[in-house]
């Protein structure tokens, strides 16, 4: 089919390689990101895309940096790729690279651009409450996901999806989508689109802060933010001087008034009080240095009371 680098890191850059491999491209290279410390015992582990790649019988490299690193250059420069495929490596391309192969850098981005340019579009396109999201494949150039559009699909967003189910869909999507652009580019069929930056939103990379439960929202944007930020930093609130995880919860809009940051009981439910006389009904709760529990077991073993803030480190 054509010869490629593949640069990627994540579990999300795995369907990509892998169909890229049935595919019957010459993948001449793997780039990936050096083994990190991972676990308890902080032992050096192996990106999900490097043990695809080992498991494909595939070369790898994994630089530290890559730009101004000349042995990289010229190793890419040798390989000579009719393009390069991106996925996630995180590494921001040199100019060099990008010059390189004849049919461009060829990016995969879980969102349907110019939407969520970013780190964490996924996370943020459930938290902001979209219903649709998708994947595109896009030219790189020397922005941060400007470059111009190749092919799109989109995904519906189910109200039951959190960042941890919506990606594989995603992932999947999109290295069949990347081995129709690829096709295509081949041929010289697809017609690149200008992005329209007036109608650009940012995903920026998720911080722990993101978490923290804004009580001044309503319960259907904490609802969105928690199942965005899967798994990390989820919603969590202080309580009794230590953090409250929200690990399960959804709208209860049929609900009386509950007076936001304060939890009540009603019909063996617990429900928290949002903005704007909303409410969720939590399910699963953790608290700090415990086991994640029913709403029921924390309940009966905390007896939150009715007029008990939450929401302060007092």
């Amino acid at each position: 089919m054509m010869d490629l680098v593949f640069c990627g890191t994540p579990l999300f850059a795995v369907p990509t390689l892998e169909k890229l491999a049935a595919a019957g491209c010459r993948v001449k290279l793997v780039a990936t990101q050096p083994d990190r410390p991972s676990g308890r015992g902080m032992e050096l582990a192996a990106s999900p895309v490097k043990r695809t790649a080992l498991a494909l019988d595939l070369p790898i490299t994994q630089p530290e940096k890559i730009k101004n690193n000349d042995e990289f250059r010229a190793q890419l420069e040798s390989i000579a790729p009719e393009a390069i495929v991106v996925v996630g490596y995180g590494r921001i391309l040199p100019q060099w690279m990008i010059d390189l192969p004849k049919l461009g850098n060829i990016n995969l981005h879980a969102s349907l651009l110019p939407k969520y340019r970013g780190a964490a579009p996924i996370q943020w396109a459930i938290a902001r409450g979209e219903n649709v999201t998708g994947v595109t494949t896009m030219r790189i150039n020397a922005g941060l996901d400007t470059g111009d559009i190749l092919l799109q699909s989109e995904e519906r967003i189910k109200p039951e999806d959190t960042a941890l189910t919506l990606a594989p869909r995603l992932a999947q999507s999109g290295a069949e989508l990347m081995i129709v652009t690829l096709a295509r580019l081949k041929k010289a069929t697809i017609t690149p689109r200008p992005q329209d930056d007036a109608q650009a939103t940012l995903a920026p990379i998720l911080c722990r802060e993101d978490g923290l439960i804004d009580f001044s929202r309503t319960a259907t944007d904490t609802w969105n933010r928690l199942r965005g930020f899967q798994p990390w930093p989820g919603a969590y609130t202080p309580f009794r001087g230590k953090t409250l995880h929200l690990r399960a919860a959804i709208p209860a809009p049929e609900v009386g008034v509950v007076a936001p940051a304060h939890f009540t009981i009603e019909n063996g439910r617990l429900l928290l009080g949002f903005a704007h006389s909303t409410a969720l009904e939590v399910k699963e709760l953790q608290l700090e240095g415990k086991q994640q529990m029913s709403a029921r077991d924390f309940v009966n073993g905390y007896r939150p009371r009715n007029e008990e803030a939450l929401g302060t480190t007092r």
